[in-house]
């Protein structure tokens, strides 16, 4: 055993020396404390697994700067195209269809003959009242020959005067019996004039409701006819924006189907809003006169309002979300950091924000949204860089 450990320690004393004598000759150079530093932090990373602290790069176009601008707000509503100039022709009397001469899609003018209801009972009855006018009218005579008579024999004295009365009456009765067989007559024959279908205004046929021969009644729906020269976009706003428009004031509308939008005018505001919805019925003119546009096509509106103060803005890009609040990511002193955002008026045309609280016109923020960005990691923006970040923003820890 003590032979053993001899051994050994005359081995280790010889390796010293011949290491020793390496140093002097030049042959082996111990590490200076930079790199031996360097050589420590490279082991102590090895050990615990983790990577160097790389700052993130990001090029000038993925940072933007909050920019003052006025933004012009926006009332949207929408609703399907209604025609105003809408008639019904109904049928007066009840009868047979025995012609119509229209059909959907037709044009027709005001006061062109569409058909014809056949009315044989209403020619019996203008001749029983016309009958009955005659009737009225030789008892009218009769009474006031009767009444001449009393009168004479009354300045004679042969006649009370209360018989005098009761003639005057009866001739008055008489009148008035050949005033209501005139009005009766009258009556029967405008029936007997309905028995025409007339087209009340100028337009287009929307939809015929019957066929010929077919029995109809009075009142009945025989056509419906639309006038497209004005159309009217029917809609409602929420109670908080019906303030900002006012009638009169000019709308861009699309129209689905359509490329181009088209200019329309806000009409008419309901003075009240709808129980149980809170909104408010918002009326809108379209001119139509190529009559390019139909009625039931479904139209947004969008009425710009302009904006009279400067505001602070960002890309819509730049705001994220997170549990129902915005935020945006700043580079601060070359590190990250997320900062609650407090947002105003949005402009959709130009995908701009105005940011009330949480960032400054100095305030350099990432112009889009990048996934698993850490607070505090170092990050700085490189001039010449082009390639997006996004790579190197994944290779993070994700943000909390």
């Amino acid at each position: 055993m003590k032979t053993t450990w001899w051994l050994a320690g005359g081995l280790g004393v010889a390796v010293l020396a011949g290491a020793g004598a390496a140093w002097q000759a030049g042959w082996l150079k111990l590490p200076d404390a930079t790199v031996a530093t360097a050589q420590a932090k490279s082991s102590e990373d090895g050990k615990d697994g983790k990577k160097p602290d790389v700052p993130l790069e990001f090029a000038p176009r993925e940072v933007v700067q909050p920019a003052m601008a006025r933004l012009p707000g926006v009332v949207e509503f929408s609703g399907p195209l209604v025609a105003p100039q809408t008639a019904l022709v109904r049928a007066r009397a009840g009868g047979t269809l025995v012609s119509l001469v229209v059909a959907e899609g037709h044009r027709v003018r005001a006061g062109q003959l569409l058909g014809r209801i056949d009315l044989a009972d209403l020619a019996s009855r203008v001749a029983e009242r016309g009958a009955n006018l005659e009737s009225a009218r030789a008892a009218l005579a009769q009474a006031e020959r009767a009444h001449a008579n009393n009168q004479r024999l009354a300045a004679q004295q042969f006649i009370s005067p209360s018989a005098l009365d009761n003639s005057r009456a009866a001739l008055d009765t008489a009148r008035a019996q050949l005033d209501a067989a005139g009005a009766s007559l009258e009556t029967t024959r405008v029936a007997l004039r309905d028995a025409s279908l007339l087209a009340p205004i100028s337009g287009i046929v929307a939809k015929r409701h019957v066929v010929e021969g077919e029995k109809v009644s009075a009142e009945q729906q025989v056509l419906t006819i639309v006038d497209l020269a004005t159309l009217e976009l029917a809609g409602v706003v929420g109670t908080h924006e019906v303030a900002r428009i006012a009638p009169g004031m000019v709308v861009e509308v699309r129209v689905e189907g359509m490329d181009k939008p088209v200019a329309g005018r806000i009409a008419r505001i309901a003075p009240a809003a709808e129980p149980g919805t809170r909104s408010i019925g918002v009326t809108i003119t379209l001119p139509n006169p190529q009559e390019r546009l139909r009625a039931g096509q479904y139209a947004l509106a969008r009425a710009t309002l302009a904006d009279d103060a400067d505001r602070l803005t960002l890309p819509a890009s730049a705001v994220g979300n997170a549990s129902g609040q915005d935020h945006v990511w700043v580079i601060e002193a070359g590190v990250l950091a997320r900062r609650a955002v407090t947002l105003g008026r949005k402009d959709t045309r130009e995908g701009r924000v105005e940011v009330l609280q949480g960032v400054t016109p100095g305030s350099l923020v990432l112009a889009a949204r990048f996934d698993n960005l850490r607070e505090g990691a170092k990050a700085l923006v490189v001039a010449g860089k082009s390639a997006p970040v996004a790579s190197a923003a994944a290779s993070m820890p994700l943000a909390r």
